[in-house]
């Protein structure tokens, strides 16, 4: 039952327990004086404050209906002017607590808190932009005021309040003046002073100081953590809970700033190929330098004007053979623009021959450990492709002078013997193809399928170029690719919006003008705006032909972060009309465990593919053959659980299929390894019971035929696979020895696609506990041999946690030990090897730098020089990257890849723990031809064989040789991170002792 507003701000101050912290600023109880009588509820009113200026309405009508009590008639009873943007009513409660209220135009426009009603109490309650508060916001207009204008030789206080820190948009100043009495809580409003502060003037009397608490009329609190402050007579602000007396106005109006910026200095620019990277030290300013403007001169397209707010301008795509001069200005807030600098040239070069075709090199996949880049933050190669975006100081990313595409294609190549060094021989890299969002460095924002995002492509070093490279050294390239959504700007070639919406003089500043003659590739500053990489052709002063979008241009009654009017249509939507059917599903994702999962959109800035449209698996089919014909190794498959088996198994795994096999031939795509990322981030063996939204699922070919339409088909398996449920699935022995043999797997029924293993990932955060609950499901998956194995990612870490895995040196080194022994494919996230960035928030989008994230940017660990031969043989090292290969950890993963590559069974054996006692032991055997590969391993702890084949037995860690006669083996426990690989008849000590293995 709703309590008076008297009674529920007296229990609020009451309990000290119940008191919340708000932005930092402790809740604690003020000295209220709430001794008083309150009033009695027969005499009680409510004065309802409207706040009218984001409305803009002829007239303002409130609707309500007492605590118990029947309703106004529609559209209720007028309000009345009350002061500059205010409109109000006072009502009388009658002896209720307090009323139901919404508001409307009487003409059919309501706001009725979004269909909530607004919960009002007694006294002056405010109402603005949705937020109920306890305050009268025109005190200072006109009504009686109890803080009254000083009188003459009176002591007054002038206060200032920060409102940054607390975010309040109502700020009322609870006081006692020296000796005096509190005033009525909450207190006094404070009035708007500038950006950031509130202020008031309050008569001390004969008082020099006072008490005084702050809050938001709402119950929440600022007394300086309970010690209430003391503002002394004169003008004082506080901010951050710090009084400063006799202190300057911090609204007062700076003088104008007329003094211009110096001139930059030590200008240099430096070509390569047809790239150029301009350099130059920062100006100075006797405020700021907000800015600087690049002119270029040179070439057949004249003067180009560039601003950066970095002291690096890069540039790739120039003419060849030409030179360039480049000067630099300094700007700064005023606009006062400094001198030009001295000129500098720089000369282009060749631009380097399209590289051949590639072919992968068609080996098992399993026998190849992956490592996991994103691209953009490895390592930089090609500064002149580096790209901010426009969240480039929003971020934090600018003043890092770190922007989001700074890794590229060619810092791959020049580092692919670091990988190789630490014994990697796959590599697998996020989406290539041109991405266009705020923030898409990342890839997952696809754009334009067919074309690769020039932000990681340089001359000589494009994405065939990397290719090739990769191949050179033996090293397989897996290709990020998404099937499931594109950008919310659409698909280019297939679908693309024609308007989100409404650009006014308020989002003049972030949309820019169009520009007929101009396309959007990622890289390409836009000539007109002279700043960004364009987005006008989405939005329109006015509704342009061939809208679809519903209510296009018409206010929701919400407002941005910056509090500008947001209209119908400014975003993407799915339900909106601005998606056509043909193309895109038109429904938000409510259920993730759902049939809508496969179905809706999961975000705004993921346009969901109607998967089962023709002409989108056309131009998905037609996009990904293309990178299959450059030479690729294999397919990692984002989001696929959010497409259906059918739709899998009838159309793209096919296809894919089919390409392989025509350019490359059968063997080279029965290997070519696709993954898929198949989101199941439980602890059970069936995601919460759904086989359909199961990893392991995606792995089996469809058990019936169902309609040929394929929106049907997915209706249909999924209600059929449901209905039958966890227990009547497919079963596989394909990962499993039958005793000590191996026997030749049974792949009739896979499906084409093999899945990252997310029940072993979900549970590292202890090794045994992802091997117990990995090979639980191992039986329910057509071949657990294949499954793609890692501890954290780009995503998450184990148990779903948003942070790097920072479990300690010694977990990671046991977990590793587990991941190249058992059956599957170990992968390692970039960084993993020197525990990069562990512990720390893997993404937070824009609203912090990337540095502080888990994808932060690793070049710097690999500056200098690296050359490796051999996999997990460095031949030289020199700079920073010598000491991240001298990391214990990098050793590990040396000597563990070592072994691995030399014991077939570690890598394609099946596996078995009959017979075996310990807690991550088992054994592995693999036979083909006249390979035999059998080996007993065990991670950590001590373990006992039975049953084994007799014979020699020798460990590949520390050489040990054990002649078996009587089918048994015991093994004492190695120590953590540690490990003994005892095999038959096999070479003995592999490499050398490190930190773990010994």
């Amino acid at each position: 039952m709703k309590r008076n507003a008297h009674r529920l701000l007296r229990r609020t101050l009451a309990s000290a327990a119940a008191a919340a912290a708000v932005c930092g600023l402790l809740t604690a109880l003020p000295d209220t004086g709430l001794d008083a009588q309150p009033v009695a509820a027969s005499d009680a009113t409510t004065t309802v404050f409207y706040y009218t200026k984001t409305k803009n309405w002829a007239a303002y009508n409130l609707h309500y209906a007492p605590d118990g009590g029947a309703w106004t008639t529609v559209p209720g009873v007028a309000m009345d002017a009350a002061c500059t943007d205010w409109v109000k009513k006072t009502v009388p409660l009658s002896g209720a607590e307090g009323i139901q209220a919404t508001f409307n135009n009487g003409s059919g426009v309501w706001d009725n808190n979004g269909g909530k009603n607004y919960d009002l109490g007694s006294g002056s309650i405010t109402v603005k932009d949705g937020v109920v508060a306890h305050s009268d916001p025109c005190a200072d207009s006109g009504d009686p005021d109890p803080s009254p204008t000083p009188t003459d030789g009176a002591h007054t206080a002038s206060v200032y309040y920060s409102t940054a820190t607390v975010g309040w948009t109502t700020t009322n100043l609870h006081y006692r003046p020296a000796g005096g009495s509190w005033t009525a809580v909450p207190g006094v409003g404070m009035e708007p002073a500038c950006t950031g502060w509130v202020k008031k003037t309050v008569d001390l009397g004969a008082a020099t100081s006072m008490k005084a608490a702050f809050n938001n009329g709402n119950g929440v609190w600022d007394n300086n953590n309970g010690g209430d402050y003391t503002i002394p007579a004169g003008l004082s602000t506080v901010k951050d809970r710090a009084v400063v007396k006799d202190a300057a106005d911090p609204c007062a109006a700076e003088p104008a700033d007329t003094e211009a910026p110096t001139a930059p200095s030590a200008v240099t620019a430096k070509a390569d190929g047809v790239a150029v990277v301009l350099s130059w030290e920062p100006a100075t300013d006797n405020r700021k330098v907000t800015r600087y403007q690049v002119t270029r001169t040179g070439g057949t397209k004249g003067d180009v004007v560039t601003d950066v707010t970095s002291t690096v301008l890069s540039e790739s795509g120039l003419e060849e053979n030409t030179t360039y001069t480049y000067t630099v200005k300094a700007i700064d807030a005023a606009g006062n623009t400094s001198a030009a600098s001295a000129p500098a040239k720089a000369t282009t070069g060749d631009k380097p021959p399209t590289a051949a075709q590639g072919a992968p090199l068609g080996t098992d996949p399993r026998k190849d450990p992956i490592y996991f880049v994103l691209t953009a933050r490895f390592n930089d190669g090609d500064a002149s492709n580096n790209r901010g975006g426009s969240q480039h100081v929003k971020s934090g990313n600018a003043a890092n002078d770190d922007p989001m595409f700074r890794g590229d294609f060619k810092g791959l190549v020049n580092k692919l013997d670091y990988i190789k060094g630490l014994g990697f021989s796959a590599i697998w890299i996020t989406p290539v193809v041109l991405n266009r969002s705020d923030y898409d460095y990342h890839g997952y924002h696809g754009y334009d399928f067919y074309k690769v995002d020039p932000r990681l492509e340089s001359a000589g070093a494009s994405y065939q170029d990397l290719i090739n490279a990769a191949h050179a050294k033996g090293i397989k390239i897996y290709q990020d690719v998404v099937y499931n959504h594109s950008s919310r700007w659409g698909a280019k070639g297939l679908f693309t919006p024609t308007v989100y919406g409404v650009r006014d003089s308020q989002w003049s500043w972030y949309y820019d003008e169009k520009n007929e003659g101009f396309e959007y590739d990622g890289l390409t500053v836009e000539p007109k705006s002279g700043k960004s990489y364009y987005n006008g052709d989405l939005w329109s002063t006015a509704e342009p032909a061939g809208n679809t979008c519903l209510n296009w241009g018409k206010p929701t009654g919400s407002k941005s972060a910056e509090g500008y009017t947001i209209y119908n249509c400014q975003w993407p939507n799915p339900t909106s009309g601005m998606f056509p059917k043909e193309y895109y599903h038109t429904c938000w994702l409510g259920n993730w465990e759902g049939e809508d999962s496969r179905s809706c959109w999961l975000h705004e800035d993921l346009a969901d593919f109607d998967t089962e449209s023709a002409p989108v698996q056309n131009y998905l089919i037609g996009a990904y053959d293309k990178y299959i014909d450059m030479g690729v190794d294999g397919f990692r498959i984002d989001t696929a659980v959010h497409i259906p088996r059918t739709t899998w198994n009838r159309r793209f795994l096919p296809a894919i299929q089919e390409r392989v096999t025509q350019r490359f031939g059968a063997e080279a795509a029965k290997n070519f390894l696709v993954f898929g990322e198949v989101g199941a981030f439980v602890n059970d063996k069936w995601n919460r019971g759904s086989v359909n939204h199961s990893a392991q699922f995606f792995t089996w070919k469809e058990r019936k035929e169902y309609d040929a339409d394929d929106a049907k088909a997915a209706l249909e398996m999924y209600a059929y696979e449901e209905k039958l449920g966890t227990g009547n699935q497919p079963t596989s022995t394909n990962a499993f020895l039958d005793g000590n043999s191996y026997h030749t797997p049974d792949h009739s029924e896979f499906s084409g696609m093999n899945i990252i293993d997310m029940r072993m990932h979900m549970n590292f955060g202890d090794a045994t506990n992802a091997f117990n609950n990995g090979k639980d499901s191992d039986d329910s998956t057509n071949d657990a041999t294949y499954n793609v194995v890692y501890v954290d990612s780009h995503d998450y870490g184990p148990n779903k946690s948003s942070e790097r895995y920072a479990g300690g040196t010694d977990a990671w080194a046991e977990n590793m030990s587990l991941m190249w022994t058992f059956r599957g494919i170990p992968t390692l996230y970039y960084g993993s090897e020197i525990e990069f960035q562990a512990g720390k928030k893997i993404d937070c989008g824009p609203t912090c730098p990337l540095a502080t994230t888990g994808r932060a940017y690793y070049g710097d660990h690999l500056a200098g020089n690296v050359t490796a031969s051999e996999f997990s043989q460095v031949d030289s090292a020199s700079g920073e990257v010598a000491d991240t290969l001298a990391q214990p950890l990098v050793k590990h993963l040396q000597r563990l890849n070592r072994i691995r590559r030399a014991v077939p069974a570690l890598q394609m054996g099946q596996y078995s723990t009959e017979g075996i006692s310990g807690q991550m032991a088992y054994k592995r055997r693999y036979t083909s031809g006249s390979t035999d590969s059998f080996a007993l391993v065990t991670v950590t702890g001590g373990a006992s064989y039975t049953g084994i084949p007799n014979g020699t037995y020798k460990d590949a860690v520390t050489g040990d040789t054990r002649v078996v006669t009587d089918g048994k083996l015991t093994v004492e426990a190695p120590g953590k991170g540690n490990m003994r690989v005892y095999v038959l008849n096999g070479p003995g000590k592999i490499g050398t002792a490190g930190p773990y293995l010994k």
